[in-house]
């Protein structure tokens, strides 16, 4: 029987090896660069909205697993959304990945593979490196001009 330690590191390694939109998108609205010199990780978001809705997201990255994986769960996670939901999200998930939310208080069924990043605040070296495709999709989203960084 697979426990849910096992089935999370199988949902990380699958968005690190197949990441989902993962591509420039050319005709996107908004775009952010973020960085996080401790791990090295780079990667860069790109959205595309209709009447405040995210209609497309994609990622380029040059980034560790975590980084990957993340970015990769996010553009999933967010697509279809009204940005305040996105908003929401994503202090929900920064929330969840740093322990100020209990991972244990949220309900894996509503965070989807989200859920497999909730154990990433037991290696605090690691958030930095979870959080950055967070940190930078609200970059574009509020059109911050200048790059993203965890430092």
């Amino acid at each position: 029987m697979v426990d849910a330690t096992d089935l999370y590191q199988e949902i990380i390694m699958d968005h690190t090896k197949s990441p989902r939109n993962y591509e420039h998108l050319a005709d996107a609205d908004h775009e952010a660069q973020g960085d996080n010199p401790l791990c090295g990780d780079e990667l860069t978001v790109y959205i595309k909205l209709d009447d405040g809705k995210v209609t497309d997201v994609t990622f380029e990255a040059d980034g560790c697993a975590i980084s990957t994986a993340s970015a990769s769960v996010m553009t999933e996670a967010v697509e279809g959304r009204d940005i305040d939901d996105v908003e929401e999200l994503v202090e929900t998930f920064k929330n969840l990945v740093t322990g100020e939310e209990d991972a244990n208080a949220i309900d894996p069924a509503e965070l989807g593979d989200l859920a497999a990043l909730r154990n990433v605040q037991n290696f605090p070296t690691r958030v930095k490196c979870a959080t950055l495709s967070w940190h930078t999709l609200q970059a574009a989203l509020n059109g911050r001009d200048e790059p993203v960084t965890t430092e």
